[in-house]
């Protein structure tokens, strides 16, 4: 069977795929052979330029030339990568060999086994996947991200002014304002996401058990350790992690996938409070002409925009939880769990991703129902209790609360007329009274 969006398992390659395509680039299988193919041909580039004696006979004019190997990288070089590794059964060693091959093309032969001179097959994946995560970062996810917090800080500031019966405990509760309560999720938001940009993509490189080893028997006079720190941030712009093992640690990547689980957790939670919303009719939903709800029901206009979101954001939850608990969890020097696990990355960005543009469907979709809103605050005028025995309390009122309770405390109903029939009743002065009848479930929303 051949695969297409139809064949595929996974949603994000079948059913989402036009939704993550941007994610091929960075998280493919091929993505992931150009970035090794990258770091090898600026590895080899770099000891030009320290340079060993046996390269300084190489003019910088052939850099160019090398970096086009992997600049110029097309679906045809991963298959001949894939063609090498059939026979090597190691997926790094045929990157090697088949830039070796490009080397002989270029008449450089003399120099081919200076590819990959002194590392393991970690420093490759240790430098390629850190850098093919913080790119995936600031083309894909950073831009998805700004779209739908832009959006939910233009609702903040559209319904600044719309006054809201709040509910805590599922309960009538001292108003808001739908713009305050929206508001919450960009601050949130944007707290973590400052957090997100502490966290440093490191990247381990240093040799078998990353101590320069085979370096320094071969050379034994230059400072590997600098050499290394150099490549690593100078030619990767990524953060060189030393002392490690065979691998990097994984400390900073499983912080980035905790950090960016938060944001996920913060969007699930705006998802279940605008469907809550929707349920109790505040907002309406635009209608799609040729668009069904319900293959039963014809009138209705499902929320499912909220849900798809949620239920994505799981996913990549848990997928992120996995791979911050695993990575940096190695036996001794290393094994391999962290090599197949690693496979799996651009899995929860691809859910993320799902995720963010659903909940940004979803908003572009709501309609105000203002109505419905003012007639759930005039139809709970005992939220005005707390100010009023707030304000007696600053009168020096006795028992005010207790007082307020007996009133709101029943069965029946507390209108606007009851609450000021029960002002009257209070031993206050006129000023007083006045002021406690000024207030209403749609002006007592504070700050």
């Amino acid at each position: 069977m051949a695969l297409t969006q139809l064949s595929a398992i996974s949603p994000i390659d079948g059913r989402y795929r036009s939704k993550v395509s941007t994610l091929g680039n960075y998280f493919s299988e091929e993505a992931l052979i150009k970035y090794r193919v990258l770091v090898e041909i600026e590895y080899f580039i770099a000891l030009c330029e320290l340079p060993l004696p046996q390269l300084k006979s190489i003019s910088s004019a052939v850099f160019k030339d090398l970096r086009t190997i992997y600049k110029n990288f097309t679906p045809i070089d991963a298959a001949a990568i894939k063609d090498i590794e059939k026979v090597t059964n190691h997926d790094v060693k045929a990157v090697e060999y088949f830039i070796k091959e490009k080397f002989d093309a270029l008449s450089l032969s003399d120099y081919k086994e200076f590819i990959h001179f002194g590392l393991t097959s970690q420093d490759i994946n240790n430098t390629a996947i850190p850098l093919s995560i913080k790119e995936a970062m600031n083309d894909v996810y950073v831009p998805e991200y700004f779209s739908l917090l832009e959006k939910i800080e233009g609702l903040a500031k559209e319904w600044e002014s719309i006054p809201m019966l709040a509910r805590t405990h599922g309960q009538p509760a001292s108003p808001t304002r739908l713009g305050k309560e929206i508001d919450v999720f960009t601050v949130r938001l944007k707290e973590q996401f400052n957090l997100l940009n502490d966290i440093p993509g490191a990247a381990k490189f240093g040799g078998a058990t990353g101590n320069f080893n085979a370096h320094k028997v071969a050379y034994p006079n230059i400072n590997w350790k600098a050499f290394g720190t150099k490549f690593v941030q100078e030619k990767l712009g990524l953060q060189h992690s030393f002392p490690t093992t065979q691998i990097e640690h994984y400390d900073h990547m499983a912080a980035l996938f905790d950090a960016l689980k938060r944001i996920n957790t913060i969007i699930i939670d705006l998802n279940r409070d605008v469907w809550t919303y929707v349920s109790m009719d505040y907002f309406k939903q635009k209608i799609k002409k040729g668009e069904v709800g319900s293959s039963a029901m014809p009138h209705k206009v499902n929320p499912i925009d909220f849900e798809n979101s949620e239920g994505n954001l799981g996913i990549a939850n848990a997928i992120f939880e996995h791979l911050s608990a695993k990575l940096p969890v190695s036996r001794l020097q290393r094994d391999l769990t962290d090599s197949t696990v690693l496979r799996n990355v651009g899995v929860p960005f691809g859910h993320t991703l799902i995720g963010f543009k659903s909940t940004l469907k979803g908003l572009g979709k709501l309609l105000l129902n203002e109505a419905k809103f003012k007639q759930d605050l005039e139809n709970n005028w005992a939220v005005v209790a707390e100010a009023i025995q707030t304000i007696l309390r600053r009168e020096g009122y006795p028992n005010p609360y207790e007082a307020l309770k007996g009133l709101t405390r029943t069965n029946e109903a507390i209108t606007e007329m009851s609450i000021s029939n029960f002002i009257d009743t209070l031993e206050v002065s006129d000023t007083i009274k006045s002021e406690l009848k000024a207030i209403s479930p749609s002006n007592y929303t504070g700050i």
